[in-house]
């Protein structure tokens, strides 16, 4: 954020008043070190006059208790609106900044489970400030002892009353004994560390190198959360927030932590569906003469049925396949790694017949799985003598790219498989020129892009056509070429469930 970025280091550092509520004019006192508030967002501290009449002084603190939670509920929704881990530990540090009234500061996201993921974000520090904090002893930095001083929960029966509990006579040493969340530290402030005790010699090196004389460290903890990391706030002079900036950045953070742990648990989500749909794809492209090939594969959140195959066959020949089942999650998956093992089956055994491969798939998929539809396209390619045979079921048609040409191979239409009554639409031959490119890709690369088919159809062609020329000697700077001009922001959000799946092959 630009309001918390590095300043130079000032002389009379101090918050804004807050602004009038009811008419009160809330006076904030100047904190040791601080930075400008976030923007449109106020400052909060309590009023210091003591000796105001009575009325007066309740007015006051309702005032500054309005205040506060505006404070509070401005930063929250700024929060909310994250939706990476990064942009939330980036958010939270620069509002906590601006709460415990420091300039820079340092979030280490860290899960007690040890299941990742791990980061380390910085604010007003450089990638090097960062190195030089992680070498002072884990022990002797107030983040490390958060990190690590947090156990996962009580043993069982920890801390029960003498008597009974309600529920007397469960088996409290048995696999059904209750347990109780885990504890959430204190935070750790050191108001000077030149004169505080106990800490690593390394430690005073480090502020002194990096210019910082105080440091307030707030566990990113809840009970029901457990521990997933910690954040630490720098001074640049002697300091600690007061009581009230304690209060306000306790609540901040209790209610970030369980953000984090939401966005914890849909990037873990994310990591094994995409990590169970790699599986199920080919760990490798094979080589064969005369043709090269690269494939670019994203999944979605949810993770949906997009796929793709290259198969050697007899006599130098090639089989390409991409295709889509119909659905996302766990079940989709499933359904698509079955129905590739089956194309690959029926491949090897009439592979230079494309149309009876989709046929035979067609009938499989309608015995076995009669709730469910997919897309498929397959093409028998002979790199030898460039020549490709090629049927769809329900897909979009390839399009080669070359010097001369880029256009959309016409195939013959037909309905998705699991929704034919008999097939009809026949195999279509192309005939690719040296240093041509084919591609083959799924619905989901025009679906991501937000527009109507026959708009996407048309920003599919134009990126193929402003490939440039150094490039497209190489299928996969061809793949990402097309990737980064159709999808500059990555997938798109709004739609979910899509896959993109982008298959390449040049031929010599």
């Amino acid at each position: 954020m630009a309001s918390n970025a590095p300043v130079g280091k000032p002389t009379d550092m101090s918050s804004p008043r807050l602004p009038k509520v009811a008419g009160i004019d809330s006076t904030v006192p100047a904190p040791p070190d601080t930075v400008a508030p976030l923007p449109g967002v106020p400052s909060a501290a309590p009023p210091s006059d003591a000796a105001l009449p009575p009325g007066v002084l309740i007015q006051d603190r309702l005032a500054s208790w309005v205040s506060d939670l505006t404070t509070l509920h401005e930063l929250t929704e700024r929060l909310i609106k994250t939706d990476s881990l990064d942009g939330a530990l980036r958010e939270m540090l620069g509002a906590g900044a601006a709460l415990v009234g420091a300039r820079r500061g340092m979030a280490v996201l860290e899960p007690a489970d040890g299941l990742g993921p791990t980061s380390t974000i910085g604010l007003g520090l450089a990638h090097a400030d960062l190195g030089t904090i992680e070498t002072v002893p884990r022990g002797s930095g107030s983040y490390g002892r958060l990190l690590d001083g947090l156990p996962e929960a009580d043993p069982p029966g920890a801390g029960l009353p003498d008597a009974d509990p309600p529920g007397a006579g469960l088996p409290w040493n048995g696999p059904t004994a209750p347990r109780r969340p885990a504890r959430v530290p204190e935070p750790i402030a050191i108001r000077d560390v030149r004169t505080e005790e106990g800490l690593d010699p390394r430690h005073r090196e480090v502020a002194a190198r990096l210019g910082y004389a105080a440091s307030y460290a707030l566990p990113l903890a809840t009970e029901e959360a457990g521990r997933l990391g910690a954040a630490v706030w720098l001074y640049d002079e002697p300091a600690e927030p007061d009581e009230r900036r304690r209060h306000l950045i306790g609540l901040y953070g209790r209610f970030a932590t369980e953000h984090l742990a939401r966005l914890l648990q849909v990037e873990r989500a994310r990591a094994r569906v995409a990590t169970v749909a790699e599986e199920l794809l080919p760990s490798r492209l094979p080589r064969v003469p005369g043709v090269r090939l690269a494939v670019r594969h994203l999944t979605g959140p949810q993770g949906g049925g997009d796929w793709y195959d290259a198969l050697p066959l007899p006599e130098g020949a090639l089989g390409l396949a991409v295709g889509s089942v119909s659905g996302t999650g766990p079940s989709a998956l499933a359904a698509m790694g079955r129905l590739r093992a089956s194309l690959r089956a029926y491949a090897v055994m009439e592979g230079e017949d494309p149309v009876a491969v989709l046929s035979d798939l067609e009938l499989l998929l309608r015995l076995t799985e009669p709730a469910r539809s997919a897309t498929a396209l397959f093409a028998y390619a002979e790199p030898a003598q460039r020549r490709i045979v090629l049927a769809g079921a329900g897909h979009a048609p390839p399009l080669v790219v070359g010097d001369h040409r880029t256009e959309f191979v016409e195939t013959s239409l037909s309905a998705p498989l699991g929704m034919l009554t008999c097939w009809e639409a026949p195999s279509v031959e192309l005939s690719p020129a040296p240093g041509e490119t084919v591609l083959l890709y799924t619905d989901g690369l025009l679906r991501r892009t937000g527009d109507a088919t026959d708009r996407a159809f048309a920003r599919l062609h134009a990126a193929a056509s402003s490939v440039p020329r150094t490039d497209r000697s190489d299928p996969g700077a061809v793949a990402d070429h097309v990737l980064r001009t159709l999808l500059p922001g990555g997938l798109d959000p709004a739609v979910e469930g899509e896959d993109v799946v982008l298959l390449a092959a040049r031929f010599e």
